[in-house]
């Protein structure tokens, strides 16, 4: 009998993966480190007078805060940096969601992040980037003109999915090396995608989730130098599992960061304890 990789006990996770493992006590260390980690290649590119390119996701969602407060505290200005987040949710038109709406991936940041930083500190607007579903050329066109990502930040969803990169859905055939190819683009998202997002964000109304979605693609993500991934929920004991000790495979996509040359999970000690089995 195949070994179920998601019983994997916690002081065997990692072992043996190409994905570099690092566990941290509790979701405040998760979130000073994406923050600290952020900060110390910006300023190492600082130095060698290098702009700084990421991708960043919404997801978590406690760094942004923490970085914006160190870098007004220090007085580092982020000036140089280049923000590509992963993703949108869209309207049934497949327009963005209104800046304002509660939803938008564009307002978290700017409430989050932008509009936290000393005006002087921040970075032009027109630095924070997010994928246009009217121009899917954008980011692949903007992020070759800098050279490429830095580091590519990231969750992981209940599926492994990375950015809005759903695995193919049952009956689409889909090759290994095709579904690494596939590009910036606008997509439904899965059901179960809907569900876990609902639970999250609007306590279980998936009538709430948008439909439509624009997100990077795996090839662009799969590009960088360097991908760092976090995992915090309690949902995702299961698919950390799968992602580090699993095969490599378009049903699971974070799974790809094992061949990637450069790949880390940082994860809660909650999330790398075994999932749970019991009734209510």
């Amino acid at each position: 009998m195949a070994e179920d990789v998601t019983m994997i006990p916690a002081d065997k996770l990692g072992h043996g993966s190409p994905i570099a493992v690092e566990m941290m006590e509790a979701d405040e260390d998760l979130y000073h480190d994406m923050a600290r980690t952020m900060l110390n290649k910006y300023l190492e590119n600082e130095a060698v007078g290098r702009p700084t390119v990421f991708i960043l996701p919404v997801g978590p969602v406690g760094q942004y805060r923490r970085l914006a407060r160190i870098c007004n505290l220090e007085r580092i200005s982020l000036r140089n940096l280049f923000s590509f987040n992963m993703d949108e949710y869209l309207d049934d038109e497949g327009n963005w969601l209104p800046i304002d709406h509660p939803l938008s991936f564009r307002g978290h940041m700017k409430r989050s992040f932008m509009d936290l930083l000393d005006a002087e500190l921040a970075p032009p607007a027109e630095n924070i980037i997010f994928p246009d579903p009217h121009d899917l050329e954008a980011v692949p066109r903007r992020i070759e003109e800098l050279g490429g990502v830095d580091i590519c930040y990231g969750g992981i969803g209940i599926n492994g999915h990375i950015a809005f990169n759903e695995p193919p859905e049952p009956g689409e055939e889909c090759s290994k090396e095709d579904f690494a190819q596939r590009p910036t683009r606008v997509l439904e998202l899965s059901r179960e995608t809907r569900l876990i997002n609902s639970v999250t964000v609007a306590d279980g109304n998936r009538d709430l989730i948008p439909r439509l979605a624009v997100t990077i693609g795996m090839k662009e993500i799969l590009a960088a130098r360097e991908i760092r991934l976090y995992a915090n929920r309690p949902w995702q004991r299961a698919i950390v599992r799968k992602v580090l000790h699993g095969p490599v495979t378009p049903a699971v996509p974070c799974s790809y960061l094992q061949e990637h040359p450069n790949a880390s999970l940082t994860m809660t000690e909650f999330v790398a304890q075994p999932p749970r089995r019991r009734l209510a």
